[in-house]
């Protein structure tokens, strides 16, 4: 064997480049080789190369079978089925090579075809367009339930272009694009393609490739409709063993209710513990309100069902003290219906015989309060016993809430609306000094609402207090009540008048989520944003801009990159990658892959109106912090 054919032979053990096979024979021309040899070695070399392309393809196609294997695998155990098609698409991408693949779905209510799974993509207007039947390549594919590739889309007159389309597409900057159809049996229910950023021409194996890859999509997509099928099926069937169970143990449960409600009047239960236990036993929610009891008080002392609801008046000599509402079971048998009864009674006992101690204990708890906002520089002494005997832990972190209740404004008279108003403040400072109470800690009623001063709980926010009275309250009053919260007062007692700086913190919060159309909702100024930067006490800049972009602003920090710098562009570009790489001054894919990098740290939702309105103001505030910082 000759040296030049060893060499090809180490050529293709070491997978060179087919530039190199050129090698060998212009050694062999520089060194005067004959005719006759050169001849040979050139046939070498054309036999080397048809040996390295059967070698590549044979590796191609065992790349393209292992994905092939690895999706089927994918589809065997089933879960997500939004993660099995976003695996499918990726491996298409990866595999052909291009620099983005998605997936659409039709939509056969609307009669067109969305966006479902893409990869690559980073224009949100691409992410999000819709095509109709017949319109673009996709629609063309959706159609005719063929295969259809362009090498150049804007120049192929073969689709129907429409002006919100091929924005999306131009955006995106793609140019080449492959798209075959999904099919179950003759019905095609969506494409899967796979594009360029440049001119390509799509080789027949790989249209073959992509259409294997979408038919185990379709595949996935048939499967997660029948487990969706099998489990709505298994659900109704454990309903239907549920009923017989809940009928076959009514007489227990009626003995059962009977003796915990007689245990509760016992040791002093309160309201709340005979809902619990009620609710407990006849397998629904049960709470008491002080409104709400309707047709329920004219019904001698029956229950009474109101819609899906059964509601049983409490009342005492002819006044009608609220009722209990049992919630999420509207088939109440009749046994059951006597225990809610039994429930409105016991209720009713317990209420007046507390009612006088509440009273009293409420109307001091409400001057304590009083006295931290209005009158914060009384003997601190005085203020720490008063505390002390209403079980007020003054050394723990507090909250102050502002609560009120929020109506649309309606048709009538201002008599009416004025009582109404005066109705809800009374309702709300009875239940909202009730939860002080069970929280050790202080409610009065003030500026047309209600302001309390609660202790925060190991492990809890602000925002998480505020979020659980708003449904302490409303679940209660069967009202929205709207709850804004201060941030945490430490050393209560230290410096009592924090406790009035805190209230307007609060009531600032409140009046925001009312403007916020969020009425009915319980938030502190850390949940709204950059909203939240107005509304503290304490303009937390840092935290804000920490929580927003700090997770991009510390991978430049680290790998030297400049995706603050692309966001910047990005967003004065009107979000356009093609307007952001001239504004750049480098090549579109290189602001893809930045954007794709921003997404991977900031979350898939990064360009959704909210977030990105969050983003933006983040970014100048830290490029302003930096300025300062460089001053």
């Amino acid at each position: 064997m000759s040296h030049e054919h060893v060499s090809y032979l180490e050529l293709l053990a070491r997978g060179a480049g087919t530039e190199a096979y050129d090698r060998p024979v212009l050694l062999a021309r520089a060194s005067g080789a004959g005719p006759e040899a050169l001849a040979e070695l050139e046939e070498a070399k054309q036999l080397a190369l048809r040996v390295r392309a059967e070698l590549e393809g044979r590796r191609r196609r065992e790349a393209e079978l292992s994905a092939l294997f690895a999706t089927a695998h994918d589809l065997a155990g089933l879960r997500d089925l939004d993660a099995v098609l976003r695996a499918i698409v990726q491996r298409a991408r990866s595999l052909l090579g291009t620099e983005v693949a998605y997936l659409s779905l039709n939509d056969p209510a609307a009669g067109d075809t969305y966006m479902r799974v893409t990869e690559g993509s980073v224009s949100a207007r691409f992410q999000q367009v819709r095509l109709g039947m017949g319109e673009g390549l996709g629609g063309l594919v959706a159609q005719t339930a063929r295969p259809y590739v362009t090498e150049d889309y804007f120049e192929d007159p073969r689709f129907q272009h429409t002006r919100t389309i091929d924005a999306a597409v131009r955006d995106e900057g793609l140019v080449a694009i492959l798209g075959v159809p999904l099919s179950l049996g003759s019905q095609v229910i969506g494409v899967l393609f796979a594009a360029d950023r440049r001119a390509r021409v799509f080789e027949r194996e790989q249209v073959a490739l992509l259409g294997s890859f979408a038919a185990h999509a379709a595949v996935a997509i048939d499967t997660a409709n029948l487990l969706a099928e099998t489990r709505s099926a298994l659900a109704e069937l454990e309903r239907a063993n549920d009923i017989i169970r809940e009928h076959s143990a009514v007489i227990e449960r009626a003995s059962e209710v009977h003796d915990r409600l007689s245990e509760l009047v016992l040791r002093g239960g309160g309201v709340h513990d005979v809902a619990d236990a009620v609710s407990e036993v006849l397998g629904g929610t049960v709470e008491f309100t002080e409104a709400g009891a309707g047709s329920a008080r004219r019904a001698g002392g029956h229950a009474v069902r109101e819609g899906d609801d059964w509601v049983a008046a409490v009342s005492a000599g002819g006044e009608t003290l609220g009722a209990l509402v049992l919630h999420g079971q509207p088939d109440l048998d009749p046994v059951d219906q006597r225990t809610l009864e039994r429930a409105a009674l016991v209720t009713s006992l317990l209420l007046l015989a507390r009612r006088s101690a509440g009273e009293a204990e409420q109307r001091v708890r409400g001057e304590l309060l009083d006295d931290l906002l209005d009158a914060p520089d009384r003997d601190r002494r005085l203020l720490r016993e008063r505390a002390a005997r209403l079980r007020t832990d003054s050394e723990a972190p507090h909250v102050v809430l502002a609560a009120r209740i929020d109506r649309a404004a309606g048709d009538a008279s201002e008599a009416d609306a004025g009582g109404r108003e005066s109705a809800d403040r009374q309702r709300l400072w009875s239940a909202a000094s009730h939860l002080a109470a069970t929280r050790h800690g202080l409610a009065s009623a003030r500026d047309g609402g209600t302001v309390l001063l609660l202790p925060l709980g190991p492990g809890e926010s602000a925002a998480d207090l505020a979020r659980q009275t708003a449904r302490n309250l409303g679940g209660t009053l069967r009202e929205p009540v709207t709850v804004g919260a201060s941030a945490p007062v430490r050393t209560l007692l230290d410096r009592p008048d924090q406790v009035a700086v805190a209230y307007q913190e609060a009531r600032r919060c409140l009046d925001a989520l009312v403007l916020l159309h969020r009425s009915g909702q319980g938030a502190a100024a850390e949940d709204l944003g950059f909203l939240g930067l107005l509304l503290a006490d304490g303009r937390d800049i840092d935290g804000f801009v920490g929580r927003t972009i700090g997770q991009v602003v510390a991978y430049d920090r680290r790998r030297g990159t400049e995706l603050v710098r692309t966001l910047d562009a990005y967003f004065a570009s009107g979000m356009s990658p093609a307007r952001t790489k001239d504004e750049l001054h480098v090549h579109v894919n290189t602001v893809a892959q930045r954007l794709e990098r921003v997404g991977r740290l900031l979350g898939p939702d990064w360009q959704t109106p909210a977030r990105a309105l969050e983003i933006q103001l983040a970014l100048r505030l830290h490029a302003l912090s930096d300025a300062v910082a460089d001053r």
